[in-house]
């Protein structure tokens, strides 16, 4: 059987992989083939806003990775869901659409990466989105991903917590993604009546009509080829057979911040004295693969409440039933929306230059089980809600590695949570400001106590303490092919060229030269927009 060649191979059916795909088919007649190691998007819990948290353990759409012991959790390992599906998280995540504040985009521009300022990706914003009703200088109206105002339907729990944050001194905003980033508000969500709206469904979706697209689900890149120091293709896994295409133009790995490193590593792009340990041959000696590592990390707070919650209506039988008729009815509700309801970008020191921590505020909590046996649909049986923090910029810096020759094998994760004096400190100042807030009318006036981690939990080293035991992840890996000018220290340069590489780019996540203020889905399809463009012209220039 003759080897397939195609003009364009994309690796990684996921967030940005859906773009960059669509956006190659719809504005070149060249062929495009699309690789994704997971199925089909299609699928009720998919589709369903609240459904995801029936995905957080589905091994039908999730890797499940988990790290390694982190000395930053007292030895904890965290789970770390990523998707496995056409769409990729964009498809499992809670679907809060935050672009990140301008300062995220101009540190991008001052570290060397020309053209990625706040005014430079704000166009690729625009672009990408299908606003409700945002002012038109920061918002777009008919792109192809759209973004709902949900403040009409959060619970009314949710004036109570911004009531608070504004007596504290915190400015309410309307719109995070607009003139005004800084602040306390609701949450914009990646809905379209009442469905989930990713790059599955809105990019991915329509291209699939298109004749020069080919899309290849349940296949696994096992490792990218090359002819000296060029891509020309890839080798994948297809029911435990090996199958090889070629590229006649460009392979751009979407694979992700987890398998967009690892599938460079298997492929000899990495640090070569590890490779070799693992007998893999090293074709370029790339130490920064795998290295720069970003997440967010989270706590939550629990408190009691005299007034009812969303444990409430989605608890009792009765609750579900109502809840899932007027979902069916109106496509509206708390089947229709994410938890994560209202929040914030604040500045936990008047002195600081620029918001560093994250709130989020929902109406719900689950304290009697474990993180393996939550569903949105059986929280706590009485009233109770749970408020929210990370640090916005941590300055931790982790990193991973292959563990195995074998791309079946998970690579090993480490993220090094805690680990700088900066992030110790904001763990510490921010635990004390959720309590801070809770204790502010007029949330304070309906709590009956905390619940979690207990007023007993008091002096500096007890809060870190308990931070330590309880936080985790909130789904952000960013950063372990940092854009940059060295190529010791970064792996793609500013128009995501893999350094001292030719026919490979990487357009994903993992390209954030550091991680953004907020949710990462949103800035992550700014990348591909940006990033299939740059491709698009480069590609015109060469064929002049």
């Amino acid at each position: 059987m003759a080897q397939e060649t195609f003009d364009y191979i994309v690796v990684g059916g996921g967030t940005a992989g859906c773009v960059v795909a669509s956006r190659l088919a719809f504005n070149t007649d060249a062929s495009v083939l699309l690789l994704e190691a997971g199925g089909s998007d299609l699928r009720p819990y998919v589709q369903l806003p609240i459904g995801y948290a029936r995905l957080l353990f589905a091994n039908s759409v999730n890797w499940l990775y988990e790290t390694e012991p982190d000395a930053g959790l007292n030895g904890r390992r965290s789970f770390w869901p990523r998707g496995k599906v056409l769409g990729g998280s964009g498809s499992i995540n809670a679907m809060v659409y935050m672009r990140g504040l301008r300062h995220d985009f101009d540190d991008w521009r001052d570290l060397g990466n020309s053209g990625w300022g706040y005014d430079d990706v704000l166009p690729y914003f625009i672009r990408a989105e299908d606003h409700d009703d945002g002012d038109p200088a920061y918002h777009g109206r008919g792109g192809p991903i759209h973004v709902s105002d949900v403040s009409r339907d959060v619970h009314p729990l949710c004036d109570r917590f911004l009531a608070s944050c504004e007596a504290l001194g915190f400015a309410r905003t309307p719109d995070f993604n607009g003139a005004q980033g800084e602040g306390v508000g609701i949450y914009q969500i990646n809905t379209r009546n009442g469905l989930r709206s990713s790059s599955a469904n809105e990019h991915l979706r329509r291209a699939r009509q298109r004749s020069n697209l080919t899309v290849r689900k349940h296949v696994l890149a096992s490792r990218i080829l090359f002819i000296d120091k060029r891509a020309v293709g890839v080798r994948y896994l297809q029911e435990n057979r090996e199958v090889e295409v070629t590229a006649r133009r460009q392979v751009v790995l979407s694979a992700g911040a987890i398998n967009t490193p690892q599938l460079l590593q298997l492929s000899g792009v990495g640090d070569g004295a590890r490779l070799q340990t693992l007998g893999i041959k090293t074709l370029q000696d790339s130490p920064a693969v795998g290295r720069n590592l970003q997440d967010h990390l989270a706590v939550s707070y629990f408190y009691g409440s005299t007034v009812p919650t969303l444990n409430d209506q989605l608890g009792p039988f009765f609750g579900k039933v109502r809840a899932a008729l007027r979902y069916l009815l109106t496509r509206r509700g708390p089947l229709a929306m994410s938890v994560n309801s209202g929040g914030g970008f604040i500045r936990s020191d008047p002195a600081k230059p620029v918001p560093n921590l994250q709130l989020y505020f929902n109406p719900v909590s689950y304290t009697r089980t474990p993180l393996s046996d939550r569903k949105i649909l059986n929280p706590d049986p009485f009233s109770a809600f749970l408020i929210s923090f990370n640090s916005c910029r941590p300055t931790s810096r982790g990193e991973l590695h292959v563990s195995s020759s074998d791309p079946r094998v998970a690579p090993s994760i480490k993220p090094n949570y805690l680990s700088t004096e900066r992030d110790l400190e904001e763990a510490r100042t921010g635990c004390r400001l959720l309590r801070q807030i809770a204790a502010t009318r007029p949330l304070a006036d309906i709590i009956t106590e905390e619940l979690y981690p207990s007023p007993k939990v008091v002096s500096d080293d007890e809060l870190l303490d308990d931070f330590r035991r309880r936080a985790d992840t909130v789904y952000h890996p960013t950063c372990a092919c940092r854009m940059g000018v060295d190529p010791r220290e970064s792996v793609v340069d500013s128009r995501l060229r893999v350094h001292g590489l030719e026919g490979l780019r990487i357009i994903d996540a993992s390209v954030f030269p550091t991680i953004t203020s907020g949710n990462t889905n949103a800035p992550t399809v700014m990348v591909a927009e940006k990033g299939v463009e740059m491709l698009l012209e480069d590609q015109r220039s060469q064929d002049r």
